[in-house]
């Protein structure tokens, strides 16, 4: 039997902390909470982690740049809390890898169901059926279904966010189609945006800036102005 997945709640707030963790356990999740990112960094060392809660106001160092550091060696989902409104943190959060966000003050079930989401979307099984135990290549790379891996003409693996994964997928099942961000929003299973939320633009552009390719003149992601965004390139599933 597989273990509950295991959440790591990192808050300066012992009652947030303490309410979260309740909770979680009480919907089948193990939970681990910390006050700090020297903690957090003891967890995430000592145990796994099936994804990361974390706020981002802490004192010391701050949300945004304890996921900016736990990006630049994992790729472990990240929810950040946000103060309500700051859509300048809820950008800044998803350039340096979050793959979702809950304003403050929130509701534990809201969180809960974006927690499920989240972990859907990267949590794969290994003998999982159909067309996603195969691999779509587009102008050299592949996108590997199961794994949802991206391997780049080169053969290095490119590390994606379960946000830019499900991007990427949605461009590669519709290749040389135009897509507005409302049709993005949909393909890609992500209704925390609204369509002028400038957060897909982000997602869009931290995505183009791992697929460039200077094989390629032109971007492999191009802007469609006033409309949205198309994949340039054919894609095939051998």
């Amino acid at each position: 039997m597989n273990a509950a997945p295991h959440i790591l709640i990192v808050d300066d707030h012992a009652e947030i902390r303490d309410l979260l963790g309740r909770f979680l356990r009480q919907h089948g999740f193990r939970a681990t909470c910390v006050p700090d990112g020297q903690a957090m960094r003891d967890s995430l060392t000592s145990a796994q982690v099936d994804l990361l809660v974390l706020d981002v106001m802490l004192p010391g160092e701050s949300g945004l740049d304890l996921c900016r550091d736990v990006r630049r060696h994992s790729t472990t989902p990240i929810i950040m809390l946000t103060a309500m409104g700051e859509e300048t943190d809820r950008i800044v959060g998803l350039e340096v890898g979050a793959d979702d966000y809950v304003p403050k003050p929130f509701n534990a079930r809201e969180l809960l169901a974006r927690i499920r989401a989240v972990l859907r979307r990267t949590v794969m099984p290994a003998d999982a059926p159909g067309p996603r135990s195969s691999t779509l290549s587009f102008a050299g790379w592949r996108l590997d279904l199961v794994r949802r891996d991206l391997l780049s003409p080169d053969g290095v693996a490119v590390d994606l966010t379960s946000g830019e994964y499900d991007l990427l997928l949605a461009f590669a099942e519709n290749p040389q189609t135009v897509l507005s961000r409302e049709r993005l929003l949909e393909l890609s299973h992500n209704k925390v945006f609204t369509a002028y939320d400038r957060s897909i633009d982000v997602q869009v552009s931290r995505l183009r800036r791992k697929l460039e390719d200077e094989t390629h003149a032109d971007p492999l992601i191009k802007t469609v102005r006033g409309i949205g965004y198309l994949l340039t390139v054919p894609v095939t599933r051998p």
